[in-house]
């Protein structure tokens, strides 16, 4: 092996640029490869190819830099989504890919991405190619790994703003609520809403009642506290409704989910009779620098990428696991999400210091109502 690329795909996330980072120092450095960068994502690759090569002296300075130096999309000819919502993975173009990689000289990939950028990844394996992941998504939604890098980063921006949110809520007399990323796991509401003192969180794991929540806010004001904060994941749904969408999607891109915020404003508005305002952290919790934990967790699993392809893995994801990096099966990666668990100890312990869900059966979660909780 003498040249190795390396690609991000799907939604930017903190700490891109850091495991480039180490993954050009470890290959140059350590093994003596060439790396070469391939832009835009895997359309790098098709036609008029757009790479470059990366050296120690191109990665310099980029540990606290956000965003990723190789551009990145979610969204291409790699993967055509078909009516029924499934998705076809077209054999003309990866035999387009895979003969442009030989042209290039490229030997194997190291692919930084979530599910939908690491299950193309595993068609490169699949068809030969060696190919090794590198786990990245701020809903640390991905199965075999402990944490994603790119989550630490959020969760300290969903917190931020709950502090922030809760001294106007307090000052207006507000019901005021956080919309965060998560389209289908709650890690970021859940781990914020505790972290920041929510009093209800809303996740897609666990369908809502809007009744329930309004109970919520009546029961703070009949206890003297006449504000409230709600932090609700994008993908969370009520018990008889359904996800709310921005956009349905296309044959190249998903459906993007949006809009819980403003229904639950308006909704308990009308229930509570309170006035209640929604903010949407959209795209301000993949923005900016990674936090030390993502920079540090980054630069770990880039350098450990480099060197499970030197010692002959293939078709793999390195993997936080017992706070050790590993290498798991590329197929068990994606195998499934990493969802919350219902009954998991840190929904426990959020029903335990007074937080509500807004499950139909909420009450049934506590030994009594009242104002201690």
């Amino acid at each position: 092996m003498k040249t190795i690329g390396i690609v991000t795909g799907g939604g930017d996330a903190p700490g891109l640029n850091a495991v480039i980072r180490a993954a050009v120092k470890t290959a140059v450095g350590e093994y003596g490869l060439r790396i070469v960068g391939i832009e835009d994502s895997f359309e790098g690759l098709l036609g008029e190819t757009r790479v470059r090569e990366l050296s120690p002296s191109d990665v310099r300075g980029l540990l606290p830099r956000g965003g990723t130096i190789l551009g990145t999309r979610n969204r291409g000819r790699f993967v055509v989504r078909q009516e029924d919502g499934s998705s076809e993975m077209p054999e003309e173009i990866y035999r387009e890919a895979l003969v442009n990689l030989e042209r290039l000289g490229i030997d194997a990939l190291v692919v930084v991405g979530g599910e939908g950028t690491l299950a193309i990844a595993h068609e490169f394996d699949r068809r030969g190619f060696p190919v090794v992941g590198v786990p990245k998504t701020i809903d640390n939604d991905l199965a075999a790994t402990e944490l994603t890098f790119g989550f630490m980063t959020a969760l300290d921006i969903a917190t931020e703003a709950l502090d922030r949110l809760h001294t106007t809520a307090e000052s207006h007399d507000r019901v005021m609520i956080l919309e965060v990323m998560g389209r289908h796991a709650g890690w970021i509401a859940l781990h914020s809403g505790v972290s920041g003192g929510a009093d209800v969180i809303l996740i897609p794991e666990i369908p809502f009642s809007m009744e329930q929540v309004a109970r919520k806010v009546r029961q703070r004001d009949a206890c003297d506290s006449q504000f409230s904060i709600i932090v609700a994941a994008e993908g969370a749904m009520e018990a008889e409704g359904g996800e709310l969408y921005l956009d349905r999607g296309d044959r190249q891109s998903a459906p993007r989910l949006g809009g819980i915020g403003h229904h639950l404003a308006a909704e308990l508005s009308t229930l509570t009779g309170k006035e209640a305002r929604c903010v949407v952290l959209g795209h301000l919790q993949r923005g900016g620098s990674p936090n030390a934990f993502d920079r540090m967790l980054a630069t770990n699993f880039g350098s450990a990428a480099v060197r499970a392809l030197m010692r002959g893995k293939r078709g793999s994801m390195v993997a936080l696991q017992a706070a050790n990096v590993r290498t798991v099966p590329l197929a068990e990666a994606i195998a499934n999400l990493k969802t919350v668990p219902p009954e998991s100890q840190l929904v426990r312990t959020a029903r335990d210091v007074g937080v509500s869900f807004g499950a139909p059966d909420e009450e049934s979660y506590h030994h009594a109502e009242g104002c201690d909780q």
